[in-house]
């Protein structure tokens, strides 16, 4: 294996969105083929000591439709079960979080 292959993949496109506590990362990254995926990362700081904690999921684009489906039918399932109250943050520059707007899925 190469150097290549111990590498972040190149990274095409990223958006950050930060939602309260967590910050989630959407990257699109090119394999060696120039083949697209994308990686979900969610990102906590941890209270206790500080240190950002990541769960990170890999997605590929034959799995985009399906992925994408079921992330619906699950958020649905959701909102015709329980209330759900969604909140947009804003950030300040000292990092408090403030609630302005709910917003659709």
């Amino acid at each position: 294996m190469g150097d290549f292959d111990n590498r972040e993949r190149e990274e095409v496109y990223s958006k950050k969105v930060r939602a309260g506590k967590r910050t989630y990362f959407f990257d699109v990254k090119a394999t060696r083929s120039n083949d697209y995926y994308v990686t979900i990362t969610e990102s906590k700081k941890r209270l206790e000591d500080g240190v950002f904690i990541k769960h990170k999921i890999f997605l590929y684009k034959e799995d985009f439709e399906k992925f994408a489906e079921g992330l619906k039918d699950t958020v649905d399932y959701i909102k015709d079960h329980q209330e759900v109250v969604e909140k947009r943050y804003e950030f300040s520059e000292n990092s408090e979080v403030k609630a302005d707007e709910d917003f659709s899925f």
